[in-house]
């Protein structure tokens, strides 16, 4: 019996691959390193910053009842004002003329003019109307809109018109195919948009409305213009006591970095919950998604 043997096939030569070498990247990169712990260094040793101040006042009652009321005015806002965006972006899509030209109306006039004009415009309204009501049930425009009733009357009209554009786009971009296939298994409108629309168009919603989100906590310092102590208003209340308004000013930004740092880790969970089953939820979590700064 003959005994077999392997022959081993000859490989072919493979070429060996070479990393590119980039110097320059990484000279620029120590280069932002050096200048960026350079600046640090500037800051935290630069007396003129007052740190011991800034940690004298970074957790005083006035300043967190401040944070509070941002917070809160924050999410007052957002809550209300996309309430009525997608209202305004359902009426927008509708077959009556009438009520999407009302709803273009809308967008186009609170668009349009600043949101500093509104709130000082809310805030006159008694000069325009000084009693609400009707006879028994009057009261005065003046005692029954206060500075935060105020602040969110204008907060919430004016981003209700940034919110509607940004549902409309969300539903815009779903297959209208998916609508049609609800339609044709019986479902009513309102249960397709609920259930088959508004779940998708999340996945753009989302990103937007969370830029929104970090926009309305920043911009709510607005509001200080007509007395609503909010964060930025309650520091300089202390600061025109005491003339510390350097460190006065880093206590309300290092807040404003906490709760935005927050916000954004807030943002990339609820983009990876309704990203679930794409493209995208399976890639690899990074640093670089995590803190949000890309996909």
């Amino acid at each position: 019996m003959s005994e077999l043997r392997v022959v081993p096939t000859p490989v072919a030569d493979v070429p060996e691959v070479v990393p590119l070498r980039r110097p320059f990247r990484w000279a620029a990169a120590v280069l932002v390193l050096a200048l960026l712990a350079g600046a640090v260094f500037s800051v935290a040793t630069n007396p003129n910053f007052q740190w011991n101040v800034v940690g004298a006042y970074f957790a005083t009652p006035a300043v967190l009842h401040g944070l509070w009321l941002t917070v809160w005015l924050t999410a007052v806002t957002m809550v209300l004002g996309f309430a009525l965006g997608t209202v305004l972006a359902v009426l927008r899509l509708s077959g009556n003329p009438v009520l999407a030209a009302v709803s273009w109306g809308y967008t186009w006039f609170f668009r349009s003019v600043p949101v500093l004009v509104q709130l000082l415009f809310w805030f006159n309204i008694g000069a325009l109307y000084p009693v609400i009501g009707v006879g028994e049930f009057s009261t005065s425009t003046v005692d029954l809109l206060g500075g935060v009733t105020t602040a969110v009357i204008g907060l919430v009209l004016h981003e209700a018109a940034y919110a509607g554009e940004v549902v409309r786009g969300g539903i815009l971009s779903v297959d209208p195919g998916q609508s049609e296939s609800a339609q044709a298994l019986g479902m009513t409108r309102g249960r397709i948009l609920r259930r088959v629309v508004l779940p998708q168009a999340m996945r753009a919603i989302v990103p937007p409305a969370a830029n929104m989100l970090i926009g309305t906590l920043k911009g709510t310092s607005i509001v200080s213009v007509i007395a609503v102590h909010d964060l930025l208003h309650s520091v300089q209340l202390i600061y025109n006591r005491n003339y510390q308004v350097i460190p006065l000013l880093l206590v309300a930004t290092a807040w404003y970095l906490i709760v935005t740092s927050l916000l954004t880790i807030a943002q990339h969970r609820v983009e990876r919950h309704y990203a679930r089953g794409t493209r995208s939820e399976a890639e690899p979590v990074s640093w670089r998604r995590v803190l949000g700064g890309g996909r």
